[in-house]
């Protein structure tokens, strides 16, 4: 498994496994779960992922505290 955060556009990605081809389910507004052809997960991502988790939670995620402040999320 491997997380990333991408603080600009505050987007966090769960990569669970590898897959040559991905098929986007929507689950909500801003989640999308990626399967691969036989419908195994293999990824989560999650828009807006500051107003959705505890980031700091989701180790080893690195949060830059300069971009988040930039973008009036509420650093603790």
């Amino acid at each position: 498994m491997r997380t990333s955060y991408d603080p600009k556009y505050d987007i966090l990605y769960i990569k669970l496994g590898k897959a040559k081809r991905v098929f986007c389910i929507e689950v909500d507004e801003d989640i999308t779960f990626d399967v691969d052809q036989s419908g195994k997960l293999v990824g989560i991502e999650i828009l807006s992922a500051s107003e959705r988790l505890d980031l700091k939670s989701l180790l080893p995620v690195e949060i830059n505290k300069e971009t988040l402040k930039k973008r009036k999320v509420k650093v603790s």
